[in-house]
């Protein structure tokens, strides 16, 4: 009985979390079906007295929304693999093969890691101007996969430092080299701790909105958060088609959460039992 009593205001306050997160999200998607009439005559907290999709219509074909997810998920997907993988070999090198000035090269990360960005898009956008890369998803993708991986090479040397030694000198006795070591045995046994960078990394990315909007200037280019800055810099949306864009600027990354739940949950398990 007194465990339970200990428990209940921690899920009261999970509850209470769950609630704030839940409750802005259910505002949006039902005034997202909602006419423009029902909403100045009722108020955003009213129900819709039918289906009303003009809004969301109206908002995919104005900012061509197929396109922009589709820059958006090529963007986001492709950081999250390779800022892993950059991670994973830049914490071996560091966590396992002990490098010369350990401390140094993290300490590197860090700061790189907490640079604001503002200060790097002068130097970012004239690089890029320099050698052809501006206004390129390419470029967008280097900038984050660098960013990314300063965080995920920070977390991960610190994982792999504690890793077993006697598993990495049994391997070298069977004849392991360094590659066979890293993608066979320490790879596996990281498996989960890769698989939160990879959630962490994408909804990271697919949140991003000042760097593309100084990189990507054209339409063909931009991603999903900075089609919905321009479009109400325009002045042309009613209150319907802006809870639509809402809606469906962040339902990718709610869908790629919930399906991913599960890697995230038994990382995280994982990490707390280590």
């Amino acid at each position: 009985m007194t465990t339970a009593l200990r428990r209940y205001p921690v899920l009261i306050a999970l509850c209470i979390a769950a609630l704030f997160m839940v409750v802005p999200f259910l505002i949006v998607a039902v005034n997202a079906i909602k006419s423009p009439s029902e909403y100045s005559q009722n108020g955003p907290l009213s129900l819709p007295d039918g289906l009303y999709l003009d809004g969301l219509k109206d908002f995919w074909q104005r900012v061509h929304y197929g396109q922009k997810l589709f820059n958006s998920v090529l963007i986001s997907g492709s950081v999250a693999v390779l800022a892993a993988i950059l991670s994973v070999l830049n914490a071996y090198a560091i966590g396992i093969g002990r490098i010369k000035g350990r401390t140094w090269v993290l300490a590197f990360f860090v700061l790189a890691n907490v640079l604001p960005q503002e200060a790097l898009v002068y130097p970012i956008y004239y690089l890029s101007k320099q050698v052809g890369l501006y206004d390129t998803r390419l470029s967008v993708i280097i900038v984050f996969t660098v960013i990314q991986a300063a965080f995920g090479t920070y977390l991960l040397s610190s994982v792999l430092g504690q890793f077993p030694r006697e598993i990495i000198e049994a391997a070298r006795i069977d004849g392991a080299n360094k590659w066979q070591v890293l993608w066979r045995i320490v790879v596996p046994v990281s498996r989960p701790t890769i698989g939160v960078l990879l959630v962490f990394f994408f909804i990271w990315t697919w949140n991003e909105f000042l760097l593309p909007l100084v990189m990507l200037i054209s339409n063909d280019n931009q991603t999903v958060s900075v089609a919905l800055g321009v479009l109400q810099g325009q002045r042309l949306m009613d209150a319907t088609m802006t809870n639509a864009a809402a809606l469906l600027g962040v339902l990718p990354a709610i869908v790629f959460f919930l399906v991913f739940q599960r890697t995230l949950t038994r990382g995280i398990a994982v990490g707390a039992v280590k």
